[in-house]
């Protein structure tokens, strides 16, 4: 989930300390991460209506999906850090990362479990060149900050990649607009409401 142009398995979003005494997080989900609560529920409240997770929000739910976004408090700094706070395994986070690709952006859906193989998105792509991205070329296209770029939300469409190896997992966990927001997905749903190309991001 880690929203960073970089090509490795960081996780960089915020994964835990799940508040589960907000509207917008359901018991079974709380139970699910089972991570010790936000002390401050004014905290979780906040960053759940940030306008980057609302218009996560209403994009996911223009796409017909309509996940309970989750409100963390930390962050971790690894999709290892991640997946132990969510319970989960490293490999169902599903990291975001945005690529310079000739120019224009490239937002790669990858499992936390490997890293994305440049050359190999390049083929998919059908591009010259793919290059990380800074933090204003992601900004400016996804309207997200790195550690917490969504799958949707964007201010305009972003061609996606989503890494076929999510689809090893039943559940998966991507960033939600907000580097202290997550959501429960499948592999399935995040190609459909990205309109994504499943790839082999290692090869």
């Amino acid at each position: 989930m880690a929203a960073s142009a970089s090509c490795s398995n960081d996780c960089s979003t915020s994964l835990r300390n799940v508040h589960p005494g907000t509207d917008n997080v359901t018991s079974a989900t709380a139970k699910a991460v089972g991570s010790t609560p936000v002390t401050s529920s004014d905290s979780a409240d906040k960053v759940l209506a940030h306008p980057n997770v609302q218009r996560v929000r209403a994009a996911l739910a223009e796409a017909g999906a309509h996940p309970e976004i989750v409100a963390l408090g930390d962050s971790a700094p690894t999709a290892a850090a991640a997946a132990e706070q969510l319970g989960c395994e490293v490999g169902a986070i599903a990291n975001s990362l945005i690529f310079d690709c000739d120019g224009a952006p490239l937002l790669v859906l990858t499992s936390g479990a490997h890293r994305a193989d440049v050359a190999a998105l390049a083929r998919a792509a059908g591009a010259a060149s793919v290059g990380r991205a800074d933090p204003t070329f992601v900004r400016t296209h996804t309207g997200q900050p790195i550690g917490g770029v969504a799958p949707v939300g964007h201010p305009a469409p972003v061609r996606t990649l989503v890494d076929v190896w999510l689809a090893k997992y039943d559940q998966v966990w991507a960033a939600a607009g907000h580097p202290h927001t997550v959501f429960a997905t499948t592999f399935d749903e995040l190609v459909r409401v990205t309109g994504g190309t499943p790839v082999d991001v290692t090869a």
